[in-house]
């Protein structure tokens, strides 16, 4: 398990690529929508590792991710871990009793498959589970 990304949730998804990619000289991905999320987001690549930031723009005001802007203000959202086996890493924490918000895989950003971890579980922290999809 690896650092994968960390997600910050935005006001302005344009203002933040532009200090990403301009002011910080950083390559970002193309915007992605994920309709069933409700939310536009893109890729900072760090030219570090695997390792990104993802831009995480709500485009509806119920969204999730408007609700924690809403309640919390624009900032750090989640920490993603890269997974070889998302369907056992699930199993396995359930087990242990980790609190999980996804009990199966689904479909995430970037060809991938996602899981999510209760914050209650990982010391306050949303966490996400990703695995690429072959």
């Amino acid at each position: 398990m690896k650092l994968d990304h960390i997600g910050i949730a935005v006001a302005n998804l344009e203002e933040s690529m532009k200090f990403y990619g301009q002011v910080l000289g950083l390559d970002i991905s193309a915007p992605e929508d994920l309709p069933d999320r409700q939310l536009r987001i893109c890729m900072v690549d760090l030219g570090v590792g695997d390792a990104n930031v993802e831009l995480l723009w709500p485009t509806h005001p119920d969204s999730a991710v408007a609700k924690f802007i809403e309640k919390k203000g624009p900032g750090i959202h989640h920490l993603c871990y890269r997974v070889d086996d998302l369907a056992a890493e699930i199993k396995k924490l359930a087990a242990a009793g980790v609190k999980m918000i996804d009990s199966q895989p689904r479909p995430g950003a970037h060809n991938t498959l996602v899981a999510f971890v209760h914050p209650r579980s990982a010391g306050g922290v949303l966490t996400e589970l990703a695995q690429k999809r072959s």
